[in-house]
């Protein structure tokens, strides 16, 4: 005899859907399946009519366990993780990484090497704003942007996959140098690019930064205030957009930034606009500092000669160790028990706390700016949901 199908009770509470005491509001998810979200970021919005009451972001779609796998790899093989962090700044990634092995370990970086890390790593600071740029303008509507900028940011990986053997999640740092030397066409090429993006970024202005629609979407929207920062951790163009002038590179110095002549980009408005703008005058000085340092180039190694093997055992301490990252201040702690195996990782990413602030900062907008207001924080998910 067939079993009885049972029934379906339509009183059974399921927690497919999220119970709110006020009849007058709706509960709306915002992401995973959402462009603006780019498939690994879940925002629960609650309305009234068309405007956010309350917005909490959900992670979880990307965990990976990064902070836990250093325990069983090396000092060194655990360097591939840090290009997987963030795929769109690995470099400052990276930097973070192997600066603070070598803070625990003493490690003195040739001068050469610490040149070829600036170069680098700013190139890579670009590139990271030409993908948030041309996302963030496709997210608000316009589709052409993108195109733009993919062709520059190609140049870029046209640059960096010679000497670091990737286009996307580079591993090219190490404990004391860099994993290999960079050759005179590459300086050169790179002056060229130099030259080539300043001639872009007023074709950018023109096409973007001045179009009536792209501002009305920005101006106004998500104003950040210096104390709401300041609770949060916000650190990078987000803070910079409120007008605060806390850059990693001037405030905790490290490697050769003291010796090149470049501006903080920031801008008292707070808004979207404002966090837009900083980014696209920190490409402008990103390449004041790239060309100083090529033309500046001195001899020597790129790796000093003892540098630490896969099977390296690290002295025992604990050390942390800051950048300054395309999104904001990347941070990590080491602890060593003396063993070839990190005891313990711990990364501090800027979107965190970037994320952590869209809460507060989206309440009493339109839900047409909650994109908007998203997309200014330049979220990179796996950094976050690590």
């Amino acid at each position: 005899m067939l079993s009885q199908r049972p029934e379906i009770c339509s009183h059974v509470e399921s927690d497919r859907f999220e119970t709110i005491g006020d009849g007058d509001t709706l509960v709306l998810n915002m992401g995973p399946q959402h462009p603006s979200t780019h498939g690994v970021l879940r925002i629960v919005l609650k309305l009234d009519g068309e405007y956010i009451v309350e917005a909490r972001p959900v992670i979880g779609y990307l965990h990976r366990m990064h902070e836990k796998m250093a325990e069983i790899r090396t000092w060194v093989q655990y360097i591939p993780n840090m290009g997987r962090v963030d795929y769109l700044n690995p470099l400052g990634w990276n930097w973070a990484y192997v600066g603070a092995v070598e803070r625990l370990a003493g490690i003195e970086v040739p001068e050469r090497a610490e040149f070829i890390r600036v170069i680098t790593g700013e190139l890579n600071r670009i590139s990271s704003h030409l993908v948030w740029f041309g996302a963030y303008i496709l997210d608000l509507g316009a589709f052409t942007p993108i195109m733009y900028a993919f062709e520059d940011r190609e140049r870029i990986l046209d640059l960096l996959q010679p000497i670091s053997g990737s286009r996307l999640t580079y591993s090219f740092f190490r404990p004391g140098g860099v994993a290999a030397d960079v050759t005179d066409s590459f300086l050169k090429d790179t002056l060229a690019f130099v030259k080539y993006m300043r001639d872009r970024l007023p074709m950018y202005r023109d096409l973007v930064t001045n179009n009536i629609i792209f501002r009305k979407r920005c101006e106004g929207v998500g104003v950040l205030s210096l104390e709401m920062c300041r609770s949060y951790g916000a650190t990078g163009p987000v803070l910079r957009g409120s007008n605060l002038a806390y850059d990693v590179r001037r405030a905790e110095p490290y490697s050769v930034y003291d010796r090149f002549d470049y501006q903080i980009p920031v801008d008292e408005n707070g808004d979207a606009m404002g966090r837009y703008r900083v980014r696209m005058a920190e490409m402008a000085e990103s390449l004041r500092i790239i060309e100083q340092a090529v033309n500046r180039m001195p001899e020597g190694e790129h790796i000093v000669k003892k540098a630490p093997k896969p099977q390296w055992k690290a002295p025992k301490g604990e050390v942390y160790f800051a950048v300054e990252g395309a999104r904001g201040k990347i941070g990590v702690y080491l602890i060593s028990t003396g063993d070839k195996y990190p005891y313990r990782v711990k990364l501090r990413s800027p979107g965190f706390s970037n994320l952590s602030l869209f809460g507060e900062l989206a309440k009493g907008h339109l839900l047409q700016d909650a994109v908007s207001i998203l997309g200014s924080l330049d979220l990179v998910i796996p950094e976050i949901d690590r």
